[in-house]
């Protein structure tokens, strides 16, 4: 009884070393494994070119990835041969949480704000950080390889506003 005690409080040590370790390799009894980033494996869907294309502008996103732990994504759009919006994001896991990391040029006294992933399903991901203004809530959805939609929401200028993104791949 004594030696399955020592067993389990054994394991369950190894445990919490191991599942407190926040490197992207991580050792137990002398092998090396590669950390498992599960919350960022259901994001791999976004890495990729995408666009959308009116009569008015063309919008880009483009994703990659940038380490075991984080996505990293640039966002902008084009009017004729002007950059009228860009903002960079990295998609980022810290232990169990997935979040969103934006920063915009010109826009929160050039800080980035965090929005946290509320929910995930295998075609839909929403951030939210109800403190910002707008957006206050970020929503990716899967409609197909080829095909994301996007939408943000919050509040402008005192009303509530939300903001539509249909975007295709490109590459």
């Amino acid at each position: 009884m004594k030696n399955k005690n020592v067993i389990i409080a054994i394991f369950a040590v190894l445990t919490l070393i191991v599942s407190c370790k926040n490197e992207s390799q991580i050792e137990v009894f002398g092998m090396k494994t590669k950390k498992k980033y599960l919350q960022l494996e259901k994001a791999k869907w976004f890495i990729g070119n995408w666009e959308n294309v009116t009569k008015e502008s063309v919008s880009r996103e483009i994703w990659s990835q940038k380490n075991d732990s984080t996505l990293f994504g640039e966002s902008f759009t084009t009017v004729e041969k002007d950059t009228v919006f860009y903002e960079q994001m990295d998609l980022v896991q810290r232990n169990d949480s997935l979040i969103c990391i934006i920063s915009v040029k010109g826009q929160n006294k050039e800080e980035p704000v965090s929005f946290y992933m509320t929910k995930s399903t295998e075609n839909q991901i929403i951030f939210e950080n109800p403190k910002h203004d707008f957006p206050n809530k970020i929503e990716y959805n899967k409609i197909g390889n080829d095909s994301i939609f996007a939408k943000i929401y919050g509040i402008d200028n005192g009303k509530e506003m939300a903001i539509d993104f249909p975007m295709k791949r490109t590459k």
